[in-house]
């Protein structure tokens, strides 16, 4: 196939991808209007903001030093499409039937099929496979249905709450836990709904995950890394309320509706993330060490072989000696 003929795939592609893509953005108008509003009022969403820009980013910064060679999959990528449009057929169709924030879900999970089977129909399997990773981040702009939510807020909850209290009996401070009510003496903390940290907590993760995908390359290691971010934001939200508790009984109980208590999440979820980062440098180095092992040991066996060879080389190979 000729260099011409490269360049008219190319632009058939991308043309027809950005088409189905303005296509689903005027008839889902509303659902993304009021996703991106419900992101701007509501702590819980705020990480939707962000997810759009990083996908974009990742995979324009991937096509800088990749060959785009786009295959049309149409087979594939229309049946993405039809799902899609059946999901959002099945929430219009069941408005009254089910909550608003659950229609916005299906609404929303059927926008990002229709733009993944979009780029799967015109760009090809073996692209998509290439930047999985970007499409697949796109799911994280569904927000969560308010059941779930609440699910996990209180999973959050009764973690922070647990975590605080450890630390607390490390410290020595006599403390009682009743659910998520913390007694030590002169003080009793109930950590809220709202002293969850859902969103720091689900921003760690989403970092951790761009982080994981950027600097790993095994998929235990990037498995590892994910996981071991839900621990830590449990661990950052119960540091917060431990250190919080003893400063109001201890130091002044103006802390306890001072700035540190309203805007001090950022500092605990700096201490988070650099605790994620030591543990991405860490599986790194174990992913290189296991790396090494295998060639180390294939050179091991070379040499044990030949002896009268350090490169472990037969000596036919090596040519007549002098």
């Amino acid at each position: 196939m000729t260099t011409a003929s490269h360049a008219i795939i190319r632009s058939f592609s991308s043309r027809g991808f950005l088409l189905l893509c303005a296509v689903s953005v005027a008839v889902g108008w509303r659902p993304l209007a009021a996703t991106l509003a419900l992101a701007q009022q509501n702590d819980a969403y705020t990480h939707v903001l962000l997810v759009l820009p990083v996908s974009l980013a990742l995979i324009f910064a991937g096509s800088g030093s990749r060959r785009w060679q786009p295959v049309p999959n149409f087979r594939v990528g229309s049946a993405m499409l039809l799902l899609a449009a059946l999901i959002g057929f099945m929430g219009w169709t069941r408005a009254g039937n089910i909550g608003d924030d659950l229609q916005l879900s299906m609404y929303m999970l059927a926008l990002v099929m229709w733009w993944i089977g979009a780029f799967v129909s015109f760009f090809g399997s073996r692209i998509s496979r290439m930047y999985v990773f970007p499409l697949c981040f796109l799911l994280w702009m569904v927000p969560l249905p308010e059941l779930l939510l609440g699910r996990i807020v209180s999973l959050l909850q009764q973690g922070s709450a647990s975590a605080a209290h450890m630390l607390f009996s490390a410290a020595g401070v006599p403390v009682a836990q009743d659910g998520v009510t913390l007694s030590i003496p002169g003080l009793k903390v109930e950590v809220a709904q709202e002293c969850s940290s859902i969103r720091s907590s689900l921003m760690l993760i989403l970092t951790s995950m761009v982080m994981a995908q950027l600097l790993l390359r095994t998929v235990w290691g990037k498995t590892l890394a994910i996981l071991a971010a839900v621990p830590l934001s449990i661990i950052k939200n119960g540091a917060r309320v431990f250190t919080l508790s003893m400063l109001t009984a201890y130091v002044d109980p103006g802390y306890l509706s001072g700035r540190l208590h309203h805007q001090g999440g950022f500092v605990f979820f700096l201490l988070a993330l650099g605790a994620e980062l030591a543990l991405l440098c860490l599986i790194g180095w174990l992913e290189r060490k296991t790396e090494a092992e295998p060639v180390a040991g294939v050179l091991r066996a070379r040499v044990a072989a030949h002896p009268g060879n350090p490169r472990g080389m037969p000596a036919a190979a090596r040519g007549p000696q002098p």
